[in-house]
């Protein structure tokens, strides 16, 4: 978490996630297509899902939008292997309280979970937060980028794959008719979720047209608008968590709503440092600011142990520290349990769960 040169080759997802272990899920796929809904049945859920009134969140939502860079890679999340090795380094950092992504990746890790439950006795996602994204119809780049529909997760289908929340995306562009359709196919999406006991966890902002696509306005005023339209949405705010990104002057963005703030990661910076700065002055910033739901800058920080900086930013949300103290939290988890998937030793036989 500092720009001096870090460990070499401090996580190699091939090691961490062996072959044999990886294509157990295409076998499970064809052999036990129920096998991630028995996981998720036997998953031990939390009793209480915010027992300290924070969270720590890793998104792994982004290939189903068409988002597979991750720094100067323009495929690094491409390969699933890697993307699911990493996944799972950061659900076994302290602090991390749980997973938000799509069905595949979520029922993936369930797999995966359920072959580990067979070795050791419980799974890689018991006691930890599992959200279901649901709107990722909104291609990045595309044209209709904006008209954000549900192709992902329904209610229906988080209830029954026993998650504990949804994740919904609400991008406010004033000239596009897209956004008023996102806004009200979401608000409905918030009652469904409410109906079924599900926390909702709602990004929202305003965004600037460009080449590369809709970018996030990170202004006060605007954040302060988002925050706004966001919070009305849905018949009820008493489960809705607002997914705001972080920018200048946060204090007002955060006097904007009572509603918990959970900041966004965004794009993936250089140095890993930067998100443990921005993420420490955001929590500082109001009581309303929770925690952080981030993805590609925990996951595939450039050059890092994907545990170091998890533990990191754990430290600043459910510890209070400063950015110091939280290298030195990142510090003393990088390269621990690099052997969490090979002790368990071989994989279970697929025919055996069948």
């Amino acid at each position: 978490m500092t720009t001096a040169a870090p460990t070499p080759a401090a996580f190699d997802p091939a090691a961490f996630l062996p072959r044999a272990w990886y294509d157990a899920i295409v076998e499970l796929r064809l052999a036990h297509p129920g096998a991630a809904q028995e996981e998720a049945e036997a998953r031990v859920r939390r009793p209480v899902r915010t027992p300290g009134g924070r969270l720590l969140i890793l998104a792994a939502d982004h290939p189903a939008r068409g988002v597979v860079r991750a720094g100067a890679d323009p495929v690094a999340m491409g390969d699933r292997r890697t993307l699911l090795a990493r996944v799972l380094r950061v659900l076994a950092s302290p602090g991390v309280d749980g997973l938000m992504a799509t069905p595949d990746v979520i029922e993936e890790l369930l797999m995966l979970s359920h072959l580990a439950r067979r070795r050791r006795g419980h799974g890689w996602l018991d006691g930890k937060l599992v959200i279901g994204c649901m709107n990722r119809g909104g291609l990045a780049g595309a044209v209709f980028e904006l008209d954000d529909r549900m192709t992902a997760f329904t209610p229906e289908g988080l209830h029954r794959l026993g998650c504990d929340g949804a994740k919904l995306m609400v991008r406010i562009d004033l000239q596009d008719p897209a956004t008023v359709a996102t806004l009200a196919t979401a608000a409905r999406a918030i009652d469904a979720c409410y109906e079924r006991d599900l926390d909702v966890f709602l990004e929202a902002f305003e965004v600037d047209r460009t080449p590369a696509g809709a970018r996030a306005r990170t202004d006060p005023e605007s954040l302060i608008r988002a925050a706004g339209v966001a919070a009305a949405l849905g018949t009820s705010t008493a489960r809705t968590w607002l997914k705001l990104p972080y920018g200048p002057e946060y204090g007002r963005v955060a006097a904007a709503t009572t509603l918990p703030i959970l900041l966004l990661g965004g794009e993936v910076r250089d140095d890993p440092g930067a998100i443990l700065e921005e993420l420490a002055q955001g929590m500082a910033a109001g009581a309303a600011v929770r925690g952080a739901l981030v993805g590609r800058n925990v996951s595939f920080a450039p050059g890092e142990d994907p545990r170091a900086v998890a533990a990191a930013l754990g430290a600043i949300v459910h510890e209070g520290a400063g950015p110091a103290a939280a290298r030195a939290a990142g510090a003393r988890e990088r390269g621990r349990e690099l052997d969490l998937v090979t002790r368990l030793g071989d994989v279970p036989r697929v025919s055996a769960v069948v």
